[in-house]
């Protein structure tokens, strides 16, 4: 395994602190959804708040810290287990505020690549008024060490149909682990999906209409890395551009669904009623060609 002092390896850590965010976390909902709510952009939310709040109990306050490393308790391996949240930089508001965020906090670039997938392991527990730690004092008290590096996919059950988004690399892994909890909720229902071209911005509308494993049949066709295109011949074209140009750039969501005995001919219907929409065939991916 590598340690924990080794991976975060800083030019100055006198001045850095490490948040432990327990498994309670800001508004009733536990730190790790609050972590994966979060986006690199956002400077007032669940995960925000909970990082930047000031108390009166000085071990646990930033005051003295010029920079903040954030992890959220990863429940379902155990309480010793952590999810890297970023690291941030910190100012102090000023007046302080007591018992409100009395805290900035800049996400800084560096590791920015492993927030929300690197799981680090505890040796032990640590106890609920002590979440707050020097950093140069993690080693001795925690004794941290990386224990994976995870696909974001893996991190988290099916979010739902309506916040379904997958990157290539999502879905060859969603694939290749036959993940049980994506394949029964994409094999139940038909529906209509959109591909995104992250490095153009056009746009492909699809749909899964067949009466066997409905989205998953279709899209475990386009996860397979010796085809890729799953036959579309649009698709096929782009091969030209790399042999991972579509793992690189593509992008997956879910535009409707529909129970497995709805007829073909709707689906289609509906197929096409999203394709005008976004004119996909106009100034996207989708033409005549396409299968």
């Amino acid at each position: 395994m590598i340690s924990f002092m080794d991976f975060f390896r800083l030019d100055n850590f006198s001045d850095v602190k490490v948040k432990f965010n327990m498994s309670e976390g800001h508004n009733g909902k536990r730190a790790w959804d609050n972590l994966l709510e979060n986006s690199e952009e956002s400077v007032d939310d669940g995960w925000i708040r909970m990082n930047a709040y000031r108390t009166l109990q000085p071990n646990n306050n930033l005051d003295k810290a010029k920079h903040l490393l954030t992890f959220a308790q990863y429940d379902p391996f155990g309480p010793q287990f952590y999810i890297f949240g970023g690291l941030y930089k910190v100012e102090k508001i000023i007046p302080e505020k007591k018992y409100d965020i009395g805290y900035t906090l800049k996400l800084e670039n560096a590791f920015k690549e492993y927030r929300k997938r690197l799981i680090i392991k505890l040796e032990k527990p640590i106890g609920r008024n002590l979440y707050s730690r020097w950093f140069n004092n993690v080693k001795t008290q925690l004794n941290p060490e990386i224990y994976s590096l995870t696909p974001s996919t893996a991190l988290k059950n099916f979010p739902g149909y309506n916040k379904v988004y997958l990157t290539h690399h999502d879905l060859q892994v969603i694939y290749r682990n036959e993940s049980p909890e994506w394949e029964q909720a994409l094999s139940c229902v038909k529906g209509v999906y959109c591909i995104t071209d992250k490095s153009t911005g056009q746009l492909y509308i699809g749909s899964a209409y067949g009466e066997n494993e409905g989205i998953w049949q279709r899209w475990s066709a386009y996860a397979n890395i010796n085809s890729l295109t799953g036959g579309n011949k649009t698709f096929e074209k782009m091969k030209k551009n790399g042999a991972n140009y579509i793992i690189d750039n593509f992008t997956y969501t879910i535009l409707e669904i529909f129970d497995m005995r709805t007829q073909k001919e709707y689906i289609i219907e509906r197929e096409e009623y999203w394709k005008k929409v976004f004119k996909s065939v106009e100034f996207g991916m989708n033409n005549n060609a396409s299968t």
